[in-house]
């Protein structure tokens, strides 16, 4: 059986004490993982404190040798790497291979070719010359969710990596799995000790204790609200840049002038890897007008969904990540039902002793009631119609979320329009989920704080210095 230990300052290190990672897919165990605590986030700390200095010093140009290496290293192993995520966390095998597993090269290349590129802002003022220097910051502490853990957990190091911060990553206890190959793979490319480490363990042990370390400089995290608001105390008590990425419960905008075909089969695609997706459109708002049409599509391409194995191509929805969470999502449709929401279909689990649940679409009898309001994170979707643009975009912003929102509709006008009226991070306009690596990412409200993506990562793993020198200063 494998054993899953950290990677601090070089080398493997395990634990006294381990807990255990299944597979989604049939609950069978994958690993032992190293429990961490205290005692290993203080010696994953001290290893980046130790290894930041030379890491700093090396220049932009320097570090995005090792991060375009690590990059070469992820597309070498591609197909390696997809079926040992497809198996950790269940998300669909084909999407791992065509374009997940990609991304985390392309993370890495993007990030060593902007810090590469950076241009100091220059100019000159009150007769002195001036410039913005990016200083880096000092060792970072990255937690990443157990949805698609080997991206995302490229997504923060690579900007931390290559603005010069050593980095301690702490991966969900869920699926810890594909991350653990990322530090073989940062080991194969002979990054410096010390540099990046990996701590396994559970959040509120530690990942309490690696937020708390006064030597912590930054924190990047995605997940719920609820365990932000507490690295979030964390960091203000040591006064630390955080930055958190925490779910949303986003509009998918559908006006009559709409591809009502086009609209509807994406609206039935948010339940692909079983709704697992932070930035799933899950509350489908419908003009009113266009209401049955809308619908009669959306229960044609939902019947199109094949509930199975997500190493069979054919699958399109795969079981949800763990028996606690399958529990979670049950608990929002219940309770759903007996607030007197109307299960329009869905609503149960697929198949005795599995973790999957059926597609479910959800008409609640009251904009507060709390299918509505609260992030599910299944395949589970909310319908309600409106009556004009101005009633649309209230119930779009109508939740304490603000990650990102769907329109579709046929006018350019109208998509500027609403987009621009939409309360969240990100909006789409008869598309989804097309990203660009240099585009700001993050949410409005309780879906996070600061920015993700192109130079506002950058930034954020630096310290930013304004430099006057008089002018007419010789040397």
């Amino acid at each position: 059986m494998t054993l899953i230990e950290h990677y601090i300052d070089g080398r493997r290190v395990g634990s006294p004490a381990t807990f255990e990672d299944h597979s989604p897919i049939d609950w069978s165990k994958i690993a032992d993982v190293a429990r961490g605590d205290g005692e290993t986030a203080e010696a994953a700390v001290a290893a980046a404190v130790r290894a930041f200095p030379d890491w700093a010093a090396l220049g932009a140009a320097g570090r995005a040798t090792y991060l375009r290496r690590l990059a070469d290293l992820i597309d070498a192993n591609v197909d390696r790497l997809a079926e040992i995520e497809c198996r950790d966390m269940a998300m669909l095998l084909r999407s791992l291979k065509a374009r997940v597993i990609s991304r985390g090269a392309r993370n890495y290349r993007a990030y060593a070719d902007l810090a590469e590129e950076h241009s100091e802002r220059v100019w000159e003022s009150n007769g002195t010359r001036n410039r913005v220097l990016r200083m880096p910051s000092g060792p970072a502490v990255v937690i990443t969710p157990w949805n698609a853990p080997f991206m995302l957990s490229t997504w923060k190091t690579a900007p931390a990596l290559a603005a010069g911060s050593t980095v301690v990553l702490k991966p969900a206890e869920w699926s810890p799995h594909g991350c653990s190959v990322l530090a073989d793979l940062v080991d194969e490319a002979g990054f410096p000790p010390g540099v990046f480490n990996i701590v396994q363990g559970i959040g509120e042990e530690v990942g309490a204790a690696l937020t708390a370390d006064r030597r912590v400089r930054r924190i990047s995290f995605t997940g719920s609200p609820e365990a932000a608001r507490h690295i979030g105390v964390a960091a203000a008590r040591n006064i630390v840049p955080f930055t958190g990425e925490l779910g949303g419960k986003n509009p998918f905008l559908v006006f009559d002038d709409a591809d009502l075909d086009a609209a509807a089969r994406k609206a039935a695609g948010q339940s692909a890897d079983a709704g697992q997706v932070c930035l799933a459109g899950t509350r489908l708002l419908v003009q009113e007008s266009v209401r049955d049409a809308f619908l009669d599509r959306f229960h044609r391409f939902t019947d199109e969904h094949v509930l199975g194995d997500p190493r069979d191509d054919a699958t399109t929805v795969s079981p949800l990540i763990h028996p606690d969470h399958l529990a979670r999502v049950q608990g929002f449709v219940e309770r759903a039902r007996v607030n007197g929401d109307r299960i329009v279909r869905g609503g149960k689990v697929w198949r005795d002793g599995g973790l999957w649940y059926e597609p479910t679409l959800v008409e609640p009898r009251s904009n507060d009631s709390e299918i509505v309001q609260y992030e599910v994170f299944g395949p589970v979707l909310t319908f309600q119609t409106f009556r004009d643009e101005a009633d649309g975009v209230r119930l779009a912003n109508s939740t304490p979320y603000g990650l990102s929102g769907i329109i579709y509709t046929s006018s350019e006008e109208r998509a500027t329009r609403v987009g621009r009226l939409v309360r969240a991070g990100t909006v789409w306009a008869n598309t989804f989920l097309v990203r660009d690596l240099t585009a700001p990412f993050g949410g409005i409200g309780i879906s996070g704080i600061g920015r993700e993506g192109g130079d506002y990562a950058l930034d954020f793993y630096s310290d930013l210095k304004t430099l006057q020198i008089l002018e007419g200063t010789t040397s």
